[in-house]
């Protein structure tokens, strides 16, 4: 059987229809994915990395950021709703790609989706630490810099991180229904605040603060200027995958065929209004410049401090107290339930991954009383911990956009596949305009792709790298359509595919070293890596290169 075999449809749709004590419990409705969504989206965005992509690429500029990242989630959206309503089964992109493009295709989008979801909740976990001092440190408590911070950023562990991380793994471990009733009761809470801040906040707007509305480029790309705007959309454009966790949910839910387009489009619409008007307000209250540096990963906490007229001394008295503590309080509660979200949707794709044999059988066994895939629950609560103990926000937040843009990719390819080769397929969501809406899709996360800094690629280079060792090693043997055959028609391909990310590998390298200079003084630290992974895998698949392949099985 070749690497890239598709999973039948039949079989597909066999595992949704599944009941019993070892598959996923069905409790989810159409309300309940949309405050999935929402748990997601709004949290992520607004509260993290808003202020360091405006004080370092957008400026006030970064509204026009959401709007562009807003577009191509809106194609892939569309795209993800009918793919959900078709196949709604857990797994998201990773069981869409199995179905039109093959096992291989598969692999490699199912290891960018545990990318995408671990270290999003990696970075939600740093800035829920961060928010968490500055409430503290409102009641005077002041807790050492060694344990609220990784080694990057002054410290030598996240403490804070590692707790809410491991909370929350402990409460999806418990069930699907508690971890949604828990969640909604954050969402109302969490929009609740939002409004608030936007209503109250828009009288302290200082127009000066817009002007520039676009700042002139430095002239190093990404900083500011028109390619600033597209670099911030990149970097912010994780805090919309919302809708794609909601997708990993589908086994879970009710009536999927209906709910899922509701939870999917309903939370996208909401949360892209909700992104703009916080995004306006912030940058109106507090100048983008003070958004730099380690408090940029806290924005809204300085920019509540400046909800409040100066005295004789200059001094900003914020005028609503309260709501200094209470928007702090909800964003702490926010955060968490996007932990939750993230850690769900990551779970559903390894257990997905695991029970078609790619993973250990481990991955995809039920807990007998909760119905919940809890060793995969804690084999990535100590995974995306160590993540947020020890690694800077800014890496794992770019980390993330780039693993969602791939994602989204690679889900448009998939109905332009699917359209072409399963017309008759039965859709309960169709997407408008294909191929129209697909191929925008495409283009414009590419686009956003290729503004990222070169040194997030690197990093995802050698994950994927990593993810292709595995998959030669265990998932091609293992995977129940090749029937255990140890050598499988395609081996050849997917080391030629390694190959080629090892030279792109090198290039990316030392396109990174050049933007940062060659001089002695600069760190050359990812060229070495960079050149140390691609010269030890193009080894070791140039040298398998020659073994024979079946002519078919």
């Amino acid at each position: 059987m070749s690497l890239f075999a598709r999973k039948p449809m039949k079989a597909l749709i066999s595992e949704a229809e599944e009941t019993g004590s070892h598959t996923l419990k069905r409790t989810l409705g159409g309300a309940s994915l949309v405050a999935l969504g929402i748990g997601a989206i709004i949290g992520a965005g607004l509260f993290s990395i808003t202020g360091l992509a405006a004080a370092n690429h957008a400026g006030p500029a970064i509204t026009i950021s959401f709007v562009v990242a807003a577009l191509g989630c809106a194609f892939a959206g569309l795209c993800y709703a009918e793919f959900a309503s078709m196949i709604p089964v857990a797994g998201s992109a990773y069981t869409y790609s199995y179905a039109t493009m093959g096992e291989f295709i598969a692999w490699i989008i199912g290891w960018d989706l545990v990318l995408e979801y671990a270290v999003g909740a990696a970075t939600v976990g740093i800035s829920w630490s961060r928010y968490l001092v500055r409430f503290l440190e409102g009641f005077d408590i002041h807790l050492p810099l060694e344990l609220v911070a990784g080694p990057w950023d002054g410290g030598i562990i996240n403490l804070p991180a590692v707790f809410i991380i491991a909370l929350m793994s402990l409460l999806l471990i418990k069930g699907t229904r508690e971890s949604a009733g828990v969640n909604a009761i954050i969402v109302a809470l969490k929009v609740s605040v939002v409004l608030i801040f936007i209503i109250l906040g828009w009288k302290y707007i200082n127009e000066s603060n817009y002007n520039p509305y676009i700042p002139d480029n430095t002239g190093n790309f990404g900083e500011f200027g028109f390619s600033g705007i597209i670099r911030a959309a990149a970097i912010v454009f994780f805090a919309y995958i919302g809708f794609d966790a909601v997708s990993t949910a589908a086994q879970e839910t009710k009536n999927p065929k209906r709910n899922m387009p509701i939870g999917i489009l309903g939370s996208l619409a909401i949360c892209t209004v909700l992104y703009i008007l916080f995004a306006h307000v912030m940058t109106g209250v507090t100048n983008y410049t003070e958004f730099a540096g380690r408090d940029g990963i806290a924005p809204v906490a300085l920019t509540i401090d400046q909800m409040g007229v100066p005295d004789a001394t200059g001094t900003i008295r914020p005028d609503y107290p309260w709501l200094n503590r209470a928007i702090v309080v909800a964003i702490l509660a926010g955060y968490a339930s996007v932990i939750l979200v993230m850690l769900m949707g990551q779970s559903r794709v390894f257990f997905s991954m695991s029970r078609d044999g790619l993973l250990p059988r481990v991955f995809s066994s039920v807990h007998p009383k909760f119905q919940t895939p809890a060793k995969s629950n804690l084999l990535f609560m100590l995974f995306v911990s160590s993540f947020a103990a020890f690694v800077p926000a800014r890496v794992v937040g770019e980390m993330t956009s780039i693993g969602t843009l791939f994602a989204f990719i690679l889900v448009c390819i998939g109905i332009l596949v699917m359209r072409k080769k399963m017309p008759d397929l039965p859709r309960a969501f169709r997407t408008p305009l294909v191929p129209v809406v697909p191929l925008l899709g495409i283009a414009t996360c590419l686009f956003m792709m290729i503004f990222l800094p070169m040194d997030t690629w690197i990093r995802l280079i050698v994950w994927m790298l990593i993810g292709l060792d595995i998959y030669l090693a265990y998932g091609a043997k293992h995977s129940h359509l090749g029937n255990g055959t140890t050598t499988r028609k395609g081996m050849r391909i997917a080391r030629f595919v390694g190959l080629a990310l090892c030279l792109l590998l090198l290039l990316t390298g030392f396109l990174h070293q050049y933007s940062v200079g060659f001089g002695p003084e600069e760190d050359r630290t990812l060229l070495y890596i960079s050149i140390a992974f691609a010269v030890i895998h193009m080894f070791v698949y140039g040298s398998k290169l020659g073994r024979p392949e079946p002519a078919d099985n």
